[in-house]
Protein backbone atom coordinates (compact mmCIF):
# COMPACT_ATOMS: atom_id res chain seq x y z
CA UNK A 1 0.00 0.00 0.00
CA UNK A 2 2.60 2.44 1.08
CA UNK A 3 4.85 1.53 -2.25
CA UNK A 4 1.37 2.76 -4.29
CA UNK A 5 1.02 5.88 -2.47
CA UNK A 6 4.63 6.65 -2.94
CA UNK A 7 4.29 5.96 -6.94
CA UNK A 8 0.80 7.70 -6.91
CA UNK A 9 2.24 10.34 -5.04
CA UNK A 10 5.77 11.06 -7.38
CA UNK A 11 3.66 10.84 -10.67
CA UNK A 12 1.39 13.80 -9.24
CA UNK A 13 4.41 15.57 -8.59
CA UNK A 14 5.59 15.26 -12.04
CA UNK A 15 2.62 15.91 -13.65
CA UNK A 16 2.62 19.06 -11.87
CA UNK A 17 5.97 20.53 -13.18
CA UNK A 18 5.01 19.93 -16.51
CA UNK A 19 4.33 23.30 -17.15
CA UNK A 20 7.60 24.48 -15.92
CA UNK A 21 9.21 22.26 -18.57
CA UNK A 22 6.91 23.24 -21.82
CA UNK A 23 7.17 27.49 -21.40
CA UNK A 24 11.24 26.77 -22.35
CA UNK A 25 10.51 24.82 -25.20
CA UNK A 26 10.89 26.94 -28.22
CA UNK A 27 8.36 25.29 -30.50
CA UNK A 28 5.07 25.58 -30.87
CA UNK A 29 2.17 23.86 -28.66
CA UNK A 30 1.27 20.91 -31.36
CA UNK A 31 5.04 20.07 -31.75
CA UNK A 32 5.52 20.02 -28.51
CA UNK A 33 2.67 17.73 -28.22
CA UNK A 34 3.70 15.46 -30.81
CA UNK A 35 7.14 15.81 -29.64
CA UNK A 36 5.58 14.51 -26.17
CA UNK A 37 3.45 11.67 -27.62
CA UNK A 38 6.17 10.25 -29.99
CA UNK A 39 9.23 10.22 -26.58
CA UNK A 40 6.25 8.67 -24.53
CA UNK A 41 5.31 6.49 -26.92
CA UNK A 42 9.00 4.79 -27.44
CA UNK A 43 9.61 5.17 -23.84
CA UNK A 44 6.87 3.43 -22.57
CA UNK A 45 7.07 0.51 -25.25
CA UNK A 46 10.49 0.19 -24.39
CA UNK A 47 9.64 -0.40 -21.02
CA UNK A 48 7.12 -3.21 -22.11
CA UNK A 49 9.57 -4.95 -24.37
CA UNK A 50 12.02 -4.99 -21.21
CA UNK A 51 9.62 -6.39 -18.58
CA UNK A 52 8.62 -8.57 -21.35
CA UNK A 53 4.76 -7.82 -21.73
CA UNK A 54 3.50 -8.93 -25.39
CA UNK A 55 0.42 -6.32 -26.39
CA UNK A 56 -2.56 -8.59 -27.02
CA UNK A 57 -4.07 -7.14 -30.25
CA UNK A 58 -6.86 -9.95 -29.55
CA UNK A 59 -7.90 -7.76 -26.35
CA UNK A 60 -7.24 -4.74 -28.59
CA UNK A 61 -9.21 -5.71 -31.73
CA UNK A 62 -12.82 -4.82 -30.07
CA UNK A 63 -11.81 -1.88 -28.11
CA UNK A 64 -10.04 -0.06 -31.40
CA UNK A 65 -12.68 2.73 -31.95
CA UNK A 66 -12.66 3.59 -28.15
CA UNK A 67 -8.56 3.82 -27.95
CA UNK A 68 -8.46 5.85 -31.12
CA UNK A 69 -11.27 8.34 -29.68
CA UNK A 70 -9.40 8.58 -27.08
CA UNK A 71 -6.29 8.84 -28.27
CA UNK A 72 -7.33 11.25 -30.15
CA UNK A 73 -8.56 13.56 -27.10
CA UNK A 74 -5.25 12.79 -25.36
CA UNK A 75 -3.55 14.78 -28.02
CA UNK A 76 -5.92 17.59 -29.10
CA UNK A 77 -5.96 17.97 -24.84
CA UNK A 78 -2.03 18.41 -24.83
CA UNK A 79 -2.18 20.96 -27.53
CA UNK A 80 -4.99 23.30 -26.06
CA UNK A 81 -2.95 22.72 -22.07
CA UNK A 82 0.21 23.98 -23.55
CA UNK A 83 -1.61 26.76 -25.21
CA UNK A 84 -3.10 27.85 -21.45
CA UNK A 85 0.56 27.37 -20.26
CA UNK A 86 1.69 30.24 -22.79
CA UNK A 87 -1.35 32.60 -22.84
CA UNK A 88 -2.17 32.82 -18.48
CA UNK A 89 0.14 31.57 -15.56
CA UNK A 90 0.44 28.04 -14.87
CA UNK A 91 -1.33 28.21 -11.52
CA UNK A 92 -4.76 29.48 -13.91
CA UNK A 93 -4.11 27.23 -16.84
CA UNK A 94 -3.75 24.45 -13.83
CA UNK A 95 -6.94 25.23 -12.31
CA UNK A 96 -8.95 25.71 -15.69
CA UNK A 97 -7.82 22.26 -16.37
CA UNK A 98 -8.86 20.87 -13.27
CA UNK A 99 -12.24 21.34 -14.28
CA UNK A 100 -12.13 17.98 -15.64
CA UNK A 101 -13.72 16.44 -12.94
CA UNK A 102 -16.71 19.09 -12.84
CA UNK A 103 -17.76 18.25 -16.51
CA UNK A 104 -17.11 14.43 -16.03
CA UNK A 105 -19.97 15.47 -12.93
CA UNK A 106 -22.22 17.02 -15.95
CA UNK A 107 -22.24 14.10 -18.24
CA UNK A 108 -21.92 11.31 -16.11
CA UNK A 109 -25.71 11.38 -16.05
CA UNK A 110 -26.19 11.13 -20.11
CA UNK A 111 -22.61 8.82 -20.12
CA UNK A 112 -22.78 6.57 -17.41
CA UNK A 113 -26.68 6.82 -16.81
CA UNK A 114 -25.43 8.07 -13.33
CA UNK A 115 -28.43 9.58 -10.88
CA UNK A 116 -27.68 13.33 -10.36
CA UNK A 117 -27.55 13.68 -6.37
CA UNK A 118 -28.08 17.05 -4.81
CA UNK A 119 -24.53 16.77 -3.86
CA UNK A 120 -23.23 16.52 -7.06
CA UNK A 121 -25.76 19.81 -8.27
CA UNK A 122 -23.69 21.56 -5.01
CA UNK A 123 -20.70 20.70 -6.13
CA UNK A 124 -20.71 21.17 -9.99
CA UNK A 125 -22.43 25.00 -8.58
CA UNK A 126 -19.49 25.44 -6.09
CA UNK A 127 -17.02 24.51 -9.04
CA UNK A 128 -18.32 27.24 -11.61
CA UNK A 129 -18.69 29.73 -9.10
CA UNK A 130 -14.82 29.34 -8.74
CA UNK A 131 -14.30 29.45 -11.88
CA UNK A 132 -15.93 32.79 -12.29
CA UNK A 133 -13.67 34.11 -9.50
CA UNK A 134 -11.18 33.21 -11.46
CA UNK A 135 -11.82 34.22 -14.72
CA UNK A 136 -12.89 37.45 -13.38
CA UNK A 137 -9.48 38.68 -11.89
CA UNK A 138 -6.42 39.76 -14.07
CA UNK A 139 -3.14 37.64 -13.52
CA UNK A 140 -0.86 40.82 -14.34
CA UNK A 141 0.30 42.15 -17.37
CA UNK A 142 1.24 40.72 -20.51
CA UNK A 143 -1.22 38.08 -21.20
CA UNK A 144 -4.63 37.19 -22.14
CA UNK A 145 -5.67 35.18 -19.22
CA UNK A 146 -8.72 34.56 -20.83
CA UNK A 147 -7.87 33.04 -23.45
CA UNK A 148 -5.87 30.72 -21.75
CA UNK A 149 -8.16 29.81 -19.29
CA UNK A 150 -10.26 29.54 -22.03
CA UNK A 151 -8.07 26.85 -23.56
CA UNK A 152 -7.73 25.41 -20.22
CA UNK A 153 -11.45 24.67 -20.22
CA UNK A 154 -11.14 23.29 -23.53
CA UNK A 155 -8.53 20.86 -22.37
CA UNK A 156 -9.96 20.12 -19.75
CA UNK A 157 -13.12 18.88 -22.08
CA UNK A 158 -11.27 16.76 -23.79
CA UNK A 159 -9.36 15.03 -20.57
CA UNK A 160 -13.21 14.54 -19.33
CA UNK A 161 -14.24 12.68 -22.54
CA UNK A 162 -10.97 10.65 -22.13
CA UNK A 163 -11.64 9.55 -19.07
CA UNK A 164 -15.47 8.82 -20.04
CA UNK A 165 -14.72 6.36 -22.92
CA UNK A 166 -11.81 4.97 -20.77
CA UNK A 167 -14.76 3.17 -18.50
CA UNK A 168 -15.67 1.25 -21.33
CA UNK A 169 -12.39 0.15 -22.14
CA UNK A 170 -12.39 -3.91 -21.45
CA UNK A 171 -10.07 -6.98 -20.74
CA UNK A 172 -7.24 -4.37 -21.71
CA UNK A 173 -3.85 -4.19 -19.01
CA UNK A 174 -3.01 -0.65 -18.23
CA UNK A 175 0.37 -0.55 -20.38
CA UNK A 176 -1.54 -2.20 -23.17
CA UNK A 177 -4.24 1.20 -23.08
CA UNK A 178 -1.30 3.13 -22.82
CA UNK A 179 0.79 2.29 -25.80
CA UNK A 180 -2.27 2.36 -27.76
CA UNK A 181 -3.49 6.19 -26.57
CA UNK A 182 -0.14 7.67 -26.49
CA UNK A 183 0.43 5.88 -30.35
CA UNK A 184 -2.95 7.30 -31.72
CA UNK A 185 -2.01 11.15 -30.05
CA UNK A 186 0.97 10.85 -32.19
CA UNK A 187 -0.84 9.50 -35.35
CA UNK A 188 -3.38 11.81 -35.55
CA UNK A 189 -1.24 15.11 -34.74
CA UNK A 190 0.71 14.80 -36.98
CA UNK A 191 -1.08 14.63 -40.00
CA UNK A 192 -3.14 18.14 -38.24
CA UNK A 193 0.45 19.46 -37.45
CA UNK A 194 1.57 18.77 -41.45
CA UNK A 195 -1.26 20.57 -42.45
CA UNK A 196 -1.45 23.35 -40.06
CA UNK A 197 2.08 24.44 -39.60
CA UNK A 198 5.43 24.14 -40.40
CA UNK A 199 7.45 20.99 -38.26
CA UNK A 200 10.83 22.74 -37.06
CA UNK A 201 12.40 20.27 -35.03
CA UNK A 202 15.76 20.89 -36.58
CA UNK A 203 16.13 24.52 -35.88
CA UNK A 204 15.47 24.34 -32.07
CA UNK A 205 18.13 24.87 -29.40
CA UNK A 206 19.93 22.25 -27.35
CA UNK A 207 17.76 23.93 -24.39
CA UNK A 208 14.82 22.89 -26.54
CA UNK A 209 15.12 19.54 -27.07
CA UNK A 210 16.62 18.88 -23.44
CA UNK A 211 13.24 20.02 -22.20
CA UNK A 212 11.19 18.21 -24.75
CA UNK A 213 13.24 14.72 -23.87
CA UNK A 214 12.43 15.40 -20.54
CA UNK A 215 8.68 16.10 -21.33
CA UNK A 216 8.63 12.97 -23.26
CA UNK A 217 10.59 10.75 -20.88
CA UNK A 218 9.90 12.01 -17.16
CA UNK A 219 6.45 13.45 -17.67
CA UNK A 220 4.63 10.96 -20.14
CA UNK A 221 6.98 7.61 -20.11
CA UNK A 222 7.62 7.46 -16.23
CA UNK A 223 4.58 9.43 -15.26
CA UNK A 224 2.37 7.11 -16.32
CA UNK A 225 3.81 3.97 -15.65
CA UNK A 226 3.77 5.08 -12.37
CA UNK A 227 0.77 6.65 -12.43
CA UNK A 228 -0.91 2.96 -13.40
CA UNK A 229 1.45 0.99 -10.70
CA UNK A 230 0.31 3.45 -8.06
CA UNK A 231 -3.38 3.18 -8.58
CA UNK A 232 -3.09 -0.15 -9.04
CA UNK A 233 -4.00 -0.78 -5.08
CA UNK A 234 -5.10 1.71 -3.62
CA UNK A 235 -9.32 2.60 -3.56
CA UNK A 236 -10.62 5.31 -5.51
CA UNK A 237 -11.19 7.60 -2.67
CA UNK A 238 -7.53 7.36 -1.70
CA UNK A 239 -6.56 8.32 -5.90
CA UNK A 240 -8.88 10.81 -5.78
CA UNK A 241 -7.33 12.76 -2.89
CA UNK A 242 -3.40 12.00 -3.85
CA UNK A 243 -4.69 13.45 -7.16
CA UNK A 244 -4.69 16.81 -5.44
CA UNK A 245 -1.10 17.16 -5.09
CA UNK A 246 -1.34 18.28 -9.08
CA UNK A 247 -2.73 20.90 -8.89
CA UNK A 248 -1.71 22.39 -5.67
CA UNK A 249 2.18 21.09 -6.27
CA UNK A 250 1.82 23.03 -9.89
CA UNK A 251 0.79 26.28 -8.24
CA UNK A 252 3.73 26.36 -5.49
CA UNK A 253 6.21 25.69 -7.83
CA UNK A 254 4.95 28.09 -10.56
CA UNK A 255 5.44 30.43 -7.58
CA UNK A 256 8.79 29.46 -6.79
CA UNK A 257 9.74 29.33 -10.03
CA UNK A 258 8.02 32.27 -12.14
CA UNK A 259 6.80 34.20 -9.11
CA UNK A 260 3.71 33.85 -10.25
CA UNK A 261 0.84 34.74 -7.38
CA UNK A 262 -2.88 34.21 -6.73
CA UNK A 263 -5.10 37.27 -5.81
CA UNK A 264 -6.94 36.41 -2.93
CA UNK A 265 -10.11 36.01 -4.71
CA UNK A 266 -8.13 34.00 -6.75
CA UNK A 267 -7.06 31.31 -4.15
CA UNK A 268 -11.14 31.33 -3.45
CA UNK A 269 -11.89 30.38 -6.71
CA UNK A 270 -9.31 27.64 -6.47
CA UNK A 271 -9.99 26.60 -3.57
CA UNK A 272 -14.12 25.93 -4.51
CA UNK A 273 -13.05 23.72 -7.51
CA UNK A 274 -11.20 21.65 -6.15
CA UNK A 275 -13.07 21.52 -2.87
CA UNK A 276 -16.09 20.35 -5.05
CA UNK A 277 -14.19 17.71 -6.80
CA UNK A 278 -13.10 16.60 -3.46
CA UNK A 279 -16.41 16.48 -1.84
CA UNK A 280 -17.91 15.04 -4.64
CA UNK A 281 -15.34 11.83 -4.21
CA UNK A 282 -14.99 12.06 -0.34
CA UNK A 283 -17.53 9.41 1.01
CA UNK A 284 -18.30 10.54 4.85
CA UNK A 285 -20.34 7.44 5.70
CA UNK A 286 -17.30 4.91 4.68
CA UNK A 287 -15.31 7.31 6.86
CA UNK A 288 -17.75 7.57 9.83
CA UNK A 289 -18.02 4.00 9.51
CA UNK A 290 -14.25 3.14 9.73
CA UNK A 291 -14.70 5.67 12.52
CA UNK A 292 -16.43 3.80 15.12
CA UNK A 293 -14.99 0.15 13.71
CA UNK A 294 -11.77 1.96 15.20
CA UNK A 295 -13.16 3.87 18.10
CA UNK A 296 -14.51 0.59 19.92
CA UNK A 297 -11.39 -1.51 18.78
CA UNK A 298 -9.98 0.78 20.89
CA UNK A 299 -12.37 0.92 23.63
CA UNK A 300 -11.42 -2.88 23.78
Amino acid sequence: MKKSKGYLTASMLIFGSLGLFVRGIDLSSGQIALGRGVIGSLFILAVGLLSRKKLSWKAIRPNLILLISSGTAIGFNWIFLFEAYRYTTISNATLSYYFAPVFIMLLAPLVLKERATLKTVICIAGAVVGMFLIIGVGGGPGKNHLLGIGFGLLAAVLYASDILMNKFIKGLAGLETTIMQLGTASLVLLPYILLTEKIQFTHIDNKSWILLLVVGVLHTGIGFVFYFSGIKNLTGQTIAVLCYIDPISAIIMSNLFFKEQLTAIQILGGILILGATFLKEFDYKKVYRRGKVWWRSEKL
